[in-house]
């Protein structure tokens, strides 16, 4: 529209000669289909840059699920390992602990043979049959 303004304009000055407005019509028209051409390709290498953008996004937090996962395969790797460690030492301890017991009832049997046999010998020092009371002990123990 304003390039038909200018030429009517211009066509009733005296001395414009009208080629000259044409050609001069003809380059900014010219010069506005290039502008948009222009305007056109900014776009679509806008579009393009927004959908290489959103794939980089959509790759890069697919490799950080991945990495994620690897993280937690090795965490999970390491507790498994830590778990087995746990339960030989729990197991350790549970078989001193049953030893320490067993030694201790041990001593207990023979500390209480000991002490009724003494008993016995003090009260029937010549009824004291050792092996007999060994036996009423072990009975009286369990």
């Amino acid at each position: 529209m304003k390039t038909s303004l200018v030429i009517r304009e211009t066509k009733w000055q005296p001395g414009v000669p009208f080629d000259v407005l044409e050609e001069r019509a003809d380059a900014i028209a010219d010069d506005l289909d290039r502008a948009e051409e222009f305007k056109r390709k900014a776009e679509e290498a806008s579009a393009a840059y927004d959908r290489a953008l959103a794939e980089a996004r959509t790759e890069a937090q697919a490799i950080a699920a991945e990495t994620r996962a690897e993280i937690q395969k090795e965490i999970d790797a390491e507790l498994a390992k830590a778990d087995e460690e746990i339960a030989a030492r729990a197991a350790e301890s549970e078989r001193r602990i049953k030893q320490i017991r067993d030694d201790a009832l041990a001593s207990v049997g023979e500390v209480a043979d000991e002490t009724a046999a003494a008993i016995v010998e003090s009260v029937l020092p010549d009824a004291l049959d050792a092996e007999a009371v060994k036996a009423a002990v072990r009975a009286e123990l369990g």
